[in-house]
Formats: structure tokens, sequence, C-alpha cells
């Protein structure tokens, strides 16, 4: 196991190499957690980022304790200060390609490969927005995609949901709970798709139900007011949450042969509670691993993965002495 011990300039180095014990590759919230841990274990630690998070269309991020209401880039901003006191080292890049031989290769977009004994992957998702004018320019404001991340701030504003599936109904009754005003606009669901129990839970809810195409949303003064639909007809409404089609990153994975399984939100990566993926010293966590994960399970989760990474090490690096 190598010791960091003298560490290069760990903010943005120009020229990666060598062999790290250990490259993560995303550096949101799971991966500089992850890299907190490795770092403070003395591991050679590598971060590859793309500075693409996920929240980066939110002003701030809410039910992190202790951090509730922090900007995402004020919190990423701390946690690269935090990993580079323990001699990390951070490059902004792209991870484009890896292999597995004696060691891991992973290729830059930049130019060069790094190398690492282990491997954390922490890639997330990218969210594919409703193909609605407005939707797409008011996201991370008035256009919402979880309560629990903004319902306390916008509480009791008439709610608009955007229908893309009959899974928009779990949505619209779910959101209920912030709101006694909420409109389900069906959009590109037809009636003829809710059930006997949407139908029911959606009036005991007081959900109005609208069928139509949305056209457009409404926006004055920089404001949301409402939504448009096809047939002209105007609803007036103040926040409206849609359901991203989630596409999870899992080329890096794919290259490397892992397991994945199909789920509702795309496919993900097969791993046991600690993270770890089929392919042989590869961990994951994040929404790299699943749709659901908030930034506090994202960070949990870099933590848990990282934790095993280092007694995976410890007990390798034991064998081949005994074997020795």
């Amino acid at each position: 196991m190598t010791q960091n011990t003298n560490p290069k300039d760990p903010k943005d180095p120009k020229d990666p190499s060598g062999t790290y014990d250990v490259v993560v590759v995303g550096g949101g919230a799971a991966g500089l957690s992850a890299a907190l841990v490795l770092g403070r274990s003395r591991l050679r630690t590598l971060v590859v980022d793309a500075g693409e998070p996920r929240n980066a269309p939110s002003d701030h991020m809410q039910g992190y304790l202790t951090r509730d209401g922090m900007s995402p880039a004020e919190f990423l901003a701390l946690g690269r200060e935090e990993i580079a006191r323990y001699g990390v080292e951070l490059v902004r890049d792209r991870a484009v390609d890896v292999s597995r031989g004696e060691d891991f290769a992973v290729e830059l977009s930049g130019g060069g490969t790094v190398h690492a004994r282990r491997l954390i992957v922490t890639t997330g998702l990218r969210d594919e927005l409703p193909t609605v004018p407005g939707v797409a320019e008011r996201y991370g404001r008035d256009v919402l995609h979880c309560p629990f991340c903004h319902g306390w701030e916008v509480r009791d504003e008439r709610f608009g949901v955007l229908a893309t599936s009959p899974l928009s109904v779990h949505q619209a009754l779910m959101v209920s709970g912030w709101s006694d005003d909420v409109t389900l606009f069906l959009h590109t669901v037809a009636e003829r798709e809710l059930s006997d129990d949407d139908l029911r839970r959606l009036a005991a809810a007081g959900v109005k139900v609208v069928p139509g195409e949305v056209a457009a949303l409404r926006v004055e003064d920089d404001r949301l007011t409402g939504v448009r639909l096809a047939d002209g007809t105007a609803h007036d409404r103040t926040v409206v949450f849609v359901a991203p089609k989630a596409v999870p990153q899992t080329g890096l994975m794919e290259r490397l042969g892992a397991e994945l399984q199909e789920t509702p939100f795309g496919a993900y990566p097969v791993v046991d509670p600690t993270g770890r993926t089929s392919v042989p010293g590869v961990w994951t966590a994040g929404n790299a691993m699943g749709f659901a994960e908030q930034v506090v399970h994202a960070a949990s989760g870099g933590y848990r993965a990282a934790s095993a990474v280092v007694g995976d090490l410890i007990m390798s690096d034991l064998d081949a002495a005994v074997a020795e």
C-alpha cells in the first residue's frame, strides 16, 4: 500500500501520472466523500472530475444535516479543500476509457493514462428533461423534480405535475403533501392508462386531472405563472414538477464487463452493500448505482465504498507478504 507522505499539489495537477492506490472517477458528493476517507487512510488517490454535477441547476440543497440550504457549488468547493489536506490529487478531466490488466488503466480525454490498483466509479447520471418550452430554462428554480429537495421552499403554492408516464401519478400524489392545490397535466399520458386505483387516490388527494398535451410554460417577469395546453387553454401554476428521464453514466462499467440490472429508471451495476461491483477491484457509489441517491446518501455511499477499498488493499498486501 503506497503511503501518501509526499503528495503532489492536490488542487489541479496538469499531468497526473504513475500508479495510484485508488482512482476515483467522479468528483461529486460520493467521489469526494470516498476521496476523503482514502486520503485519511494514507492512500495515494486521484479524483478525476469532469465538473458536471447533476444538481448544478439548483441554488441550494436540502435535507443534509448541518448543510441544509447550502449551495451545491459551495458544498463541492469545501469538499475539494478537505481532500487536499490529505494529499488527494484532483484533475479536471473526463475518463473516457478503462481497461483492466495487472492494474486499472484509465484513459483521460485530455490525454494520458493513469493507473490504479482499485477503482471507485461515481459518475452519476444525466437527467433528460421533457421537451416542453420553458422546462429546461426554469429547471431548478420553479420547475422541480423532488419534493424532498424543494417541497418546503414552495409549500402551499399552486403546483402542476407534468406527466410523462403513468408513474407521474405517484409524483402528483407525493407532492400533494406540500400543497392542497395540485393539478396533474396528463400531457403525453392517455386517461385510459390510469388505473382505477390511480383515479381514486388522485380524487382522495384532491388532485385535479387535466388531459391534453402541454405546449409550453408561461413565464412573466422571470417567474413561472402558468401552463399552456396545445388547445390554447391556460392554467395558472407557480410551480411545476417534472420527472426527468434518468440516463445512468455506465460507460466505464460496461467497458469493464460489470453486471448490470434493469430498473424502471435505467440499468445500474449489481453491487453488494459496500458498493462492490461484479468486477474485482471496482466499487461504485451515488447515482452511479441508483436513481434515488440524494446528496446525503451519495456521501454515505462514498464513505462506505472507500472503507471497503481500504480494507481490501490492506488484506491484499498482507496476503502477498505472507505468500512471500
